[in-house]
């Protein structure tokens, strides 16, 4: 559990002390596939590590059309922006499959801050971080078409969540179509003729419980 604490990029810097001493504020809890953590605009307490799994990020509209923001696997954390500024939830968060995750109270989360320079530090790093992939994601909204769009996101998830053999990477997700079209800002309609493309050339090839990308044929 140490190890995948450490992953995270906020605790990276932490010595075997702090990161057992984090380890004993905080809870261990398995959740089911498709449990909504919290809903947008929800009170925000609870700070959360993935140990395993994989969690959806989310904003909906009044419609209930959602937008997939990111895709947290282990190593990965969420949910920490509200525990900072006190504000509601800025999105949702929704377990893709079974996992578990390490949770941390807003009081616990804070006198962490307090006695670690080296962990605030590591939050700005991150929300730093954040902060471009957002105004990126606003360019592509903006200056690509929807061919493009969709090949960055499968590019994307390839490289933060693929495994790669030679030229060919594997990437397992619980992803359906509706939540990839999400992802890349696209309709499906659109999406599924990207794929449909992508198919033909064995550029793309999907099966129930992954997709692999070869990225030979993607040049």
């Amino acid at each position: 559990m140490l190890e995948t604490i450490q992953k995270v990029p906020l605790f990276s810097q932490l010595n075997a002390d702090q990161l057992n001493a984090l380890a004993q504020i905080c809870t261990r809890r398995s959740y089911k596939g498709n449990t909504i953590l919290f809903a947008e605009k929800d009170a925000g307490s609870v700070f959360y590590m993935v140990l395993s799994g994989s969690v959806k990020i989310y904003t909906a509209s009044h419609t209930g059309e959602e937008k997939i923001l990111s895709i947290c696997k282990a190593g990965e954390s969420f949910g920490e922006l509200s525990l900072i500024d006190g504000k509601p939830r800025s999105a949702s968060a929704q377990t893709l499959e079974d996992c578990l995750l390490l949770s941390l109270t807003t009081h616990n989360f804070l006198e962490l801050l307090r006695s670690h320079f080296d962990i605030a530090l590591g939050i700005m790093q991150e929300l730093s971080s954040r902060l471009r992939d957002t105004n990126q994601h606003v360019h592509d909204l903006t200056f690509l078409d929807a061919r493009t769009r969709v090949i960055k996101s499968l590019i994307t998830l390839a490289n933060k969540h693929g495994l790669r053999s030679g030229t060919m990477i594997t990437i397992k997700l619980m992803l359906n179509f509706d939540e990839i079209s999400q992802l890349a800002g696209v309709q499906k309609a659109a999406l599924m003729q990207v794929i449909r493309d992508l198919e033909e050339k064995a550029i793309l090839t999907i099966s129930p419980s992954e997709f692999k990308l070869d990225l030979a044929k993607l040049r």
